[in-house]
């Protein structure tokens, strides 16, 4: 239930995390608290100097806090004095790191504030990219201490899965929760302008991926399926998002001589106006949690193939009901699923329901559900 911003809000939530100001954790708190304090829920989002989580300004009972530390680890005495003076009834905090100091944090404070926990990715394929001192003390973390949060929280069915076995954990402690995604706002967002030159009216179809250029994204398989397609077909190519393999991928592109048909823009705040323009989107991480850029592109009805990465694209896509999965770097069979969707384009309005258990609302209620908060 939605309640006026004079109304008396007796739940609190405190969330925190640590972000790079433009990650998935970013979108999915720009959107959930919010929708949480829109249906009578105190959220308090804490975090440290110089990093993320970047908000909007929040209504009237939400708070964006920073601890005066630039270290997860030495906010630890903040968040203990905030624990004790607040008493939120529930601390939630995102990705490993941050979850070791809210559990030793909330340890510390006493009282009965109760923990959640949050991971949102496959924490196997994510730690086997690892260091072994990483992998060490994240593997220990999740399995001496997790069992001891009130919540488990993760994105996807897979992602639940794959905790469970890490981790030790019982399956049934463990709670799927739709990611916020589709914004009510999304088609505003999406009508804006795109100045790009690619995207104009009668220029040839333009592929699109979007976000970290990293390993772990896996864009190189991208811009190897393209140029195996511009073989066949005159399209090009755009990734948005920063990223340490950008200078990597234009060397590749060079190579294949796609160079003139790849563009790489940088991190765009609005990603929508492009991704309801693009011909077909691809998504070629090798591991995910859900696959947030994919769900964008549904729900605004554009055409979309995935690598069938741990975890989250099949759930997405249905087991391809919604569109073409292919194995984790397989460019050939990425350029094939490619080639379908610009030559016989699915109906994008029939795409659109595969986004909606991911509504920002639905989300919202979700979460609200699963960590026991009524207002």
């Amino acid at each position: 239930m939605s309640i006026d911003s004079g109304a008396v809000q007796a739940v609190k939530l405190a969330i925190f995390a640590a972000t790079s100001g433009h990650s998935g954790v970013d979108r999915i708190l720009a959107n959930l608290v919010p929708a949480m304090i829109g249906r009578g829920v105190r959220v308090d989002v804490l975090g440290i100097q110089g990093h993320g989580p970047e908000l909007p300004a929040l209504p009237a009972g939400g708070r964006h806090l920073r601890f005066p530390v630039r270290h997860v680890a030495t906010a630890l005495p903040y968040l203990v004095r905030y624990l004790r003076r607040e008493r939120p009834r529930v601390l939630l905090a995102d990705k490993d790191r941050v979850n070791r100091t809210a559990w030793l944090a909330r340890r510390l404070a006493g009282g009965d504030t109760r923990l959640a926990l949050r991971l949102g990715t496959t924490v196997s394929q994510n730690l086997a990219s690892r260091s072994w001192l990483d992998r060490v003390v994240q593997t220990g973390s999740m399995r001496l201490l997790y069992r001891h949060a009130d919540h488990v929280l993760v994105p996807s069915l897979g992602a639940a899965d794959d905790l469970a076995a890490y981790a030790g954990l019982a399956r049934d402690a463990i709670r799927v929760v739709a990611n916020p995604v589709v914004r009510p706002d999304m088609a505003a967002l999406a009508a804006e302008p795109v100045a790009h030159p690619w995207f104009a009216a009668g220029a040839p179809p333009v592929l699109l991926g979007v976000g970290e250029l990293s390993t772990r994204k896996d864009f190189a398989t991208l811009v190897r399926a393209h140029a195996r397609l511009v073989e066949r077909l005159d399209c090009r190519l755009v990734i948005l998002g920063e990223g340490r393999q950008r200078d990597a991928l234009m060397r590749l592109a060079g190579q294949l001589g796609t160079a003139d048909r790849l563009d790489l823009p940088g991190f765009v705040a609005n990603p929508y106006p492009y991704m309801a323009r693009a011909a077909a989107f691809a998504l070629t991480s090798r591991w995910e949690g859900l696959g947030i850029v994919l769900v964008e592109a549904l729900a605004l009805g554009t055409p979309a193939a995935a690598c069938d990465c741990p975890s989250g694209p099949r759930e997405v896509l249905a087991d391809g009901r919604y569109g073409p999965l292919v194995a984790v770097a397989d460019d050939a069979a990425l350029a094939d699923a490619l080639e379908g969707l610009l030559r016989r384009p699915p109906e994008r309005e029939a795409l659109k329901a595969a986004a909606r258990p991911y509504t920002v609302a639905a989300s919202a209620e979700a979460y609200l559900a699963a960590l026991e908060l009524t207002p």
